[in-house]
């Protein structure tokens, strides 16, 4: 098999929203430093991340949405130029820096890049290590630490400029991937097969349940305390026959390891064989129907060692290692 890619940028280490915020920039190095003392980024091809054309953006967001995020950067390095505050606020949780617009840019860029190299067969797979992340951003708004929705985008990308007519989406994060289900819903050339704890941020996802099986979304809420060896059984169960049937011919992972038993975002229990045999299961489907095309970026995991150490075992996975 080709190598697994690697796709980053020193770019999205310069986006932060403030001192003490759990999505910041010491996470990729985490990831970085795991990757080097294991030696298993040595197996692996770098590759930096581009910018992402504005055009493919609007391929999941309205125009108005990356004209809006566009137009607070630009306007932010003007009032810090006149001794104005760092950061714009978009929500509570989420705000920009001088550096997000194109570390955002750099996010998406490398989804699109990978998505390329992958289907292109120079590798056979890629793990996208990037920030901000992307499935809480909707069509036409940034929310919970996402501005563009990384992994929609580069589906939509596979579809309409790659000609692909079936791609699925597994999104493995504590939290429902709102963002991406909004942009996504409706399109059945897309399925998109979740688990997320739920009641939680951002309170969505369960009125499209499994029970709903005319619809391209599998969802499966579960409660705080849920532990690894219950997801196993709920993928084996519902996401493994819709993707079996489904035939994607390619597939994209939400890579969120917020779900992990030390990880303080959430109250879920996942350890590290859980996530490298959720990527296992993903890797057979893709094995048997999408000749192994994978594309996976990185979303939640703010418990440091937890992060390093679940992604060590997703791309071991994906590298054969």
């Amino acid at each position: 098999m080709n190598a697994t890619g690697y796709f980053t940028h020193k770019d999205c280490w310069k986006h932060e929203m403030g001192p003490g915020h759990p999505e910041c920039p010491e996470r990729l190095d985490a990831i970085e430093d795991r990757l080097l003392i294991t030696g298993v980024g040595d197996a692996l091809e770098r590759r930096e991340a581009p910018l992402a054309p504005l055009g493919d953006l609007e391929l999941a967001h309205d125009r108005m949405l990356v004209s809006a995020i566009r137009g607070l950067s630009d306007g932010l390095a003007e009032d810090i130029l006149a001794g104005g505050p760092a950061h714009v606020q978009i929500d509570p949780d989420t705000s920009l820096n001088v550096h997000t617009w194109r570390a955002a840019l750099r996010a998406a860029g490398a989804a699109l890049a990978a998505t390329d190299a992958v289907l292109a067969g120079e590798m056979g797979n890629a793990f996208c290590a990037v920030r901000p992340p992307g499935h809480h951003a909707q069509r036409n708004k940034a929310m919970g630490f996402c501005f563009f929705n990384n992994i929609a985008i580069a589906a939509k990308y596979a579809l309409e400029r790659h000609g692909l007519k079936r791609v699925a989406i597994a999104d493995f994060d504590v939290h429902h991937g709102n963002g991406t289900e909004d942009i996504i819903r409706g399109d059945n050339r897309i399925l998109m097969v979740s688990f997320f704890q739920h009641p939680f941020y951002p309170f969505s996802g369960a009125d499209t349940s499994p029970d709903h099986r005319d619809g391209n979304m599998v969802n499966l809420p579960v409660p705080a305390y849920t532990k690894g060896m219950e997801i196993r059984d709920l993928i084996e169960m519902m996401w493994i026959p819709r993707l079996e049937a489904f035939k994607p011919e390619m597939i994209f992972i939400c890579a969120g390891f917020d779900g992990h038993r030390e990880d303080d975002m959430g109250q879920l229990g996942l350890v590290e064989q859980d996530y490298a045999w959720i990527t296992q299961r993903i890797k057979d489907v893709a094995r048997r129907h999408a000749r192994g095309r994978i594309v996976s970026s990185l979303e939640g995991g703010y418990c440091l060692s937890a992060l390093a150490r679940s992604v060590e075992a997703h791309i071991r996975v994906l590298a054969d290692l």
